[in-house]
């Protein structure tokens, strides 16, 4: 799979920017946004999509929309992608108008439907775009600063999930097909070592060898969805705690964003994913990886509360793994950076050639931290669970 390429950015020269406002001015009709395109920035934080946030004049009023060009190396599937999505911020908002939520339109998504009431446009070139309401006030957090912070990410994501509990059928499409696969990832790091096709595999020996150690692990967590102890719901799949807009005023977790992956999975992605980005004072990208550890105070607020919200929904083997969630899901990150580097970067963008090999060398140490203290995590869980 190869990345989608950029779109100018409003920050580069002034034909680059003239060039967004064009594209942008083009497709904001077909999403119903007749106003006048005043502004326009590229957001370059994500792996997968070209994101900008177009501010547009209406009336005496101005208001900003997120537009999204769909990256279709990544999602084949367009189509499929965006009826996961509708129909899950439906659910979402059908359920905060039941519970009488304070402030529903900033709890989950908007998604702005075109004016043939389609949840995507399909421009002249055949790129897919969807939009949405900027949600102002709020921010997003790359680390965890505080335990107070992880807390209110674990409880958002609990929540997310158990709103989502009682989605109706039929089932949600597989958006990118065994996403979680572990066992998938390590044969295909394998193939890439084995090809070596960018002569990249020298320089990540080390750590080709620390996965190469580690196969008999790759299977734990389907392991235990096989024998039934683990109950397949619907999940996040890629809770990242830059997932989790926050409130700048009140610092409340207030929506869950970025819902690509939302589809049937294990309730271990979503806290182990939420731990690995939260639990160093790093980025996953740091190189330097004296910075890269376990915070035993941050994994205790974050198991608090993630339970606190989770809890009525969970069985008792789901509770016991997640300190293993974490480690699982921080090696299968780490072996997918690792894979994408040995095959040129054509997944996760990279912003200089040993991008994605910085980040699977951050990953790993993250997971011998883990591995180095995980009866510490394992006794937080119980702890938290007998309250």
């Amino acid at each position: 799979m190869e990345r989608s390429k950029a779109l100018p950015s409003a920050a580069g020269a002034d034909g680059g920017a003239r060039a967004l406002k064009r594209t942008l001015s083009a497709i904001a009709p077909h999403f119903g946004l007749h106003g006048r395109l005043v502004g326009a920035i590229a957001l370059r934080g994500g792996h997968i999509h070209d994101t900008f946030v177009a501010t547009y004049v209406q009336g005496n009023q101005s208001a900003r929309y997120v537009h999204q060009r769909i990256n279709q190396h990544v999602f084949p599937q367009p189509e499929r992608l965006m009826e996961n999505i509708a129909r899950v911020i439906d659910h979402l908002r059908e359920k905060l108008r039941i519970e009488r939520a304070p402030d529903p339109a900033r709890r989950a998504l908007t998604l702005v439907r075109t004016e043939n009431g389609k949840s995507y446009y399909v421009d002249q070139q055949g790129a897919y775009w969807r939009t949405y309401v900027y949600i102002e006030g709020t921010c997003t957090h790359d680390t965890v600063d505080t335990p107070d912070l992880a807390r209110r990410a674990g409880a958002a994501f609990g929540r997310f999930e158990h709103m989502l509990a009682d989605l109706p059928g039929p089932s949600l499409h597989e958006t990118i097909r065994h996403f979680h696969d572990t066992r998938r990832y390590y044969r295909a790091l394998c193939r890439a070592v084995t090809g070596d096709e960018h002569d990249r595999a020298i320089s990540a020996r080390s750590e080709i060898d620390l996965v190469m150690k580690r196969e008999s692990i790759v299977d734990l967590l389907r392991g235990s969805q096989v024998r039934g102890e683990l109950v397949e719901r619907v999940v996040h799949n890629d809770s990242k705690i830059n997932n989790v807009l926050f409130d700048i005023a009140s610092s409340e977790a207030i929506c869950v964003i970025d819902l690509d992956t939302v589809m049937p999975g294990l309730v271990m992605h979503d806290f182990g994913d939420l731990a690995r980005t939260s639990l160093s004072p790093s980025a996953e990208d740091e190189r330097d990886l004296t910075r890269v550890y376990v915070r035993l105070p941050v994994f205790a607020a974050l198991v608090e509360g993630y339970l606190e919200t989770a809890t009525p929904f969970l069985n008792a083997c789901e509770i016991d793994l997640l300190p293993a969630a974490a480690r699982m899901i921080t090696f299968e990150t780490g072996m997918r950076f690792l894979m994408d580097y040995l095959e040129g970067d054509r997944y996760f963008k990279a912003r200089y050639p040993s991008h994605n090999l910085a980040r699977a060398r951050n990953q790993f140490r993250l997971l011998q931290s883990m591995e180095q203290q995980q009866d510490a995590m394992s006794a937080i869980v119980e702890r938290v669970r007998r309250g």
